[in-house]
């Protein structure tokens, strides 16, 4: 360090055979921000990297398929699957609990597996969980989600969390204790024994999944990016037309 442009358009070459052009573009910011932080400077925006860049995006594509959102219907049959079909009371409990909490948080999954026992607080309207820290927080001012209590005890995420605290004993540190990898194992698991594709589904399944049934429902945007914590309209913007492409579609107005 500092890096050369062309170190960096080649490092990038590298990455293409096996990472998403969004990854690319991630790994070009950490980059700059850690020569930012040593006191050095480097131009990400040299002509070499950006014609690497070009090149790239033509061969791979940039707009890659997703992973398919966790819609309410898909949730319903994912939550059913783990009370039909795990035996494990341990596991029952804490991947319900994972999951609808994840789902009903809009959770990006690392700040899912980072929650701690201190961070969550039950209210008589639900539970507040306190997130230290998030991927658009990198000044660890850190936010709250709100979860209320949802009508059918079966997909409440803040009774089957309570369930989870109390079967679990926790007195300290992460409540779930599990990796962020495991979060899509776990939705990719249960999504297969429920009769769904598991490869269409992922960890960001559940944020998704949550950002795009709230915008079905009609959820306005500014309250979708206070759950989810997004500080850009765009990404939401996309989940709110993905909610919308059948319910404003034209052809609603032809009869045939």
């Amino acid at each position: 360090m500092p890096t050369e442009p062309k170190i960096l358009a080649l490092y990038l070459t590298h990455l293409s055979g096996t990472s998403k052009f969004s990854t690319l573009k991630r790994r070009i910011a950490s980059i700059s921000v850690i020569h930012k932080m040593k006191g050095h400077y480097l131009d990400t925006k040299h002509p070499i990297i950006m014609e690497n860049l070009h090149g790239i995006r033509r061969k791979m594509g940039s707009n890659q398929k997703a992973k398919k959102p966790i819609l309410i219907s898909d949730l319903k049959t994912i939550i059913n699957a783990i009370d039909q079909l795990e035996k494990t009371e341990f596991k029952k409990i804490r991947n319900k609990s994972l999951i609808l909490i994840g789902f009903s948080g809009g959770f990006r999954r690392s700040e899912l597996v980072n929650v701690e026992i201190e961070d969550v607080e039950f209210v008589s309207e639900g539970a507040k969980i306190f997130i230290r820290r998030s991927k658009t927080d990198q000044s660890g001012e850190g936010m709250i989600k709100a979860i209320p209590y949802f009508e059918n005890k079966q997909y409440c995420p803040v009774l089957n969390l309570k369930k989870w605290l109390e079967l679990s004993n926790l007195k300290t540190g992460k409540i779930f204790n599990i990796s962020d990898k495991s979060v899509a194992l776990i939705i990719k698991k249960y999504a297969s024994l429920g009769g769904l594709d598991p490869n269409k589904y992922g960890g960001h399944s559940l944020r998704s999944g949550f950002a795009t049934s709230a915008a079905e429902a009609g959820a306005e945007e500014r309250n979708i990016m206070t759950m989810t914590g997004h500080k850009t309209t765009q990404m939401v913007r996309r989940y709110i037309q993905e909610a919308n492409l059948f319910k404003n579609n034209a052809l609603n107005k032809i009869k045939i």
